[in-house]
């Protein structure tokens, strides 16, 4: 049954907003993946962390009640998520004081036909990576300077 699944690639992203500054722009692009059928959203969580070190979660709902998002609807009440306390505190000591944090994890659905394909056809993944924007923006730089 398992190898019958189409699933995508599972990625996870922990984005810090040092200061507690999230504005929420990027909640609307968020949603419009999700529509638009790229990404499936696994599990979404924020956390905070105070001056004192302490670790809270934040409540998704909190985002729609402060008008800088519109994740409520990926807030599954009572469903357990992906991501557990000792998630949240493992990711919650290395960020700054007073700063917050989103953390997603998602599947890439616009590959899972193609992954699919590949493991129905025997292929194994035996590597996999990815390259940080920064570093290919200095390849990108370094490339257009040898003119």
């Amino acid at each position: 049954m398992a190898d019958e699944l189409e699933l995508g690639p599972v990625d996870y992203l922990v984005i810090e907003f040092p200061g507690n500054k999230m504005t929420g722009e990027g909640f609307p692009i968020l949603v419009d993946l999700v529509e638009r059928g790229m990404i499936r959203i696994l599990d979404l969580a924020f956390i905070t962390r105070g001056a004192d070190g302490s670790v809270d979660a934040v409540d998704i709902r909190d985002f729609d009640a402060a008008g800088i998002g519109q994740l409520a609807v990926f807030h599954r009440d009572g469903e357990p998520g992906l991501l557990d306390q000792s998630d949240l505190d493992e990711i919650g000591a290395v960020l700054e004081p007073n700063s917050s944090a989103g953390i997603l994890v998602f599947e890439n659905t616009w590959a899972a036909p193609f992954a699919s394909a590949m493991r129905r056809s025997g292929g194994q993944l035996v590597a996999s990576g990815r390259i940080p924007v920064t570093d290919l923006l200095s390849a990108i730089e370094a490339y257009e300077a040898q003119g």
